[in-house]
């Protein structure tokens, strides 16, 4: 059972690393470290949050293997990435997360980026 689990979480883990092959470069950076991170931080979990966050990860690979593939069927050539985070998902964060998320933020939106994000809390195509 472990090493299946355990072949699930890298199975999972490159499936999102090569996922970010199509995000612009300073972002891919951005999300290939974070998802480094993240993968790292949870690697001695309880099931039940390990479970969470497996979940939570497969939603955001499904959520951006279908933004890729509506990206590339876009004839704009503009390309469009993120969701709509609601505020009752926020109120489940704990505070570690929150100040996560807060961090993230403050890195994707420095002023020498080279790709933009939409001022608004959904994302604009």
């Amino acid at each position: 059972m472990l090493g299946e689990h355990v072949l699930r979480v890298r199975s999972l883990y490159k499936r999102i690393l090569q996922l970010h092959r199509v995000l612009p470069p300073d972002l891919k950076a951005l999300g290939d470290q974070y998802v480094k991170d993240e993968f790292r931080r949870h690697k001695t979990v309880g099931s039940d949050e390990a479970k969470r966050f497996m979940q939570e990860w497969e939603v955001y690979a499904a959520v951006l293997w279908q933004q890729a593939k509506d990206n590339r069927q876009n004839s704009s050539g503009k390309a469009c990435f993120g969701t709509f985070l609601p505020e009752e998902k926020l109120n489940d964060f704990s505070d570690e997360q929150i100040g996560q998320l807060q961090e993230l933020m403050q890195e994707a939106t420095k002023p020498n980026r080279q790709f933009s994000l939409p001022e608004s809390s959904k994302p604009k195509c």
